[in-house]
C-alpha cells in the first residue's frame, strides 16, 4: 500500500526497532531485524517480480527533507513540519524499466545531537539522497561530513554507492549556493545533481526516480553477480565417480 508506513522513535535504538504505524517491525527496508538483508532472500531477477528498495534521504536540520517526501509520494506541501526525530518512513510503489519496485524512503532527522542515532538506520540502504537548502550555505557546506559518515556505514564502503544530491528551495529569492557551485561539488564526486523546490514540485519526481533507477541496476548487478559465482565449479568442487567394486 502507497502512503505512510510509521516512523522510529528516538528510544528505540540497538537490535530492537520500536515501530510506530500500520506495519510490523519484522521486516523493514528490505532487511529482516537482526540480520541484513541477504542476497540469498532476494528476489528473483525476473522482471515481473517486485523488488523492495530502501532508500535513505539525509542532510542538515531544515533543508526540507520531509516536505520532499510528502510531495514524492502524496503530491502534497505543507509549510510547517514537525521536526523528524529518529526516522519516518513512507512507501512509493512505481516501475522501472518494466520491474516493479517498491521503495521503502526513510526521511531522518537533521540534528547535530540525533547524528550518532540517525546513523544506525543506514544499514540495509540500497540508495542515498543527500539535501541541501540553497538558501542556506552551512547545509552545502555539510554534506561532504554527510556523505563521509554515510558511506563509513555502509558495508563495504563503495564510492560509487548509488547517491544524488537535491538542492532544495529553489523558489526563493535569498540563494546563497550558485547553481554552478553545488554542481561542481556533485561532478567531483560524480553524484547526479537536482534544483528542486518541495513547494512548486520541480524536479522532485525526476531525482527520486533516478536514484531507483540507480538502486535498481546495482542491486540487479550484485544478484547476478552471485548467481554467478554460486554456479562456477573449481577442480575441486566437480563431482567425485563412485569407486568400482572388484566383486
Amino acid at each position: 500500500m502507497e502512503g505512510w508506513g510509521g516512523f522510529l522513535s528516538p528510544p528505540c535504538l540497538g537490535h530492537k526497532w520500536c515501530w510506530h504505524g500500520e506495519d510490523t517491525a519484522t521486516s523493514v527496508g528490505g532487511w529482516q531485524q537482526g540480520q541484513d538483508r541477504g542476497l540469498l532472500q532476494g528476489p528473483s531477477m525476473d522482471a515481473s517480480k517486485k523488488v523492495d528498495l530502501k532508500i535513505i534521504i539525509i542532510g542538515a536540520l531544515g533543508v526540507g527533507k520531509t516536505s520532499l517526501l510528502h510531495q514524492y509520494v502524496h503530491k502534497t506541501f505543507y509549510e510547517d513540519y514537525r521536526t523528524t526525530l529518529g526516522a519516518s518512513i513512507l512507501t512509493k510503489v512505481l516501475a522501472v524499466d518494466s520491474t516493479p519496485l517498491k521503495l521503502q524512503i526513510w526521511d531522518t532527522g537533521g540534528q547535530e545531537r540525533f547524528r550518532s542515532m540517525v546513523s544506525t538506520f543506514y544499514k540495509g540502504s540500497d540508495g542515498c539522497m543527500l539535501a541541501f537548502d540553497v538558501t542556506d550555505r552551512e547545509s552545502f557546506e555539510a554534506l561532504d561530513n554527510w556523505r563521509d559518515d554515510f558511506l563509513d556505514k555502509v558495508i563495504p564502503r563503495e564510492q560509487d554507492f548509488p547517491m544524488v544530491v537535491l538542492g532544495n528551495k529553489i523558489d526563493l529569492s535569498d540563494r546563497q549556493v550558485p547553481k554552478e557551485t553545488a554542481s561542481a561539488w556533485c561532478k567531483e564526486k560524480d553524484i547526479p545533481y537536482f534544483e528542486v523546490s518541495a513547494k512548486n514540485d520541480i524536479n522532485v519526481a525526476e531525482a527520486f526516480e533516478t536514484l531507483a533507477k540507480q538502486a535498481l541496476s546495482t542491486y540487479k548487478g550484485i544478484f547476478e553477480s552471485y548467481l554467478t559465482d554460486s554456479i562456477k565449479l573449481t577442480p575441486n568442487d566437480k563431482p567425485k565417480q563412485p569407486k568400482q567394486s572388484c566383486c
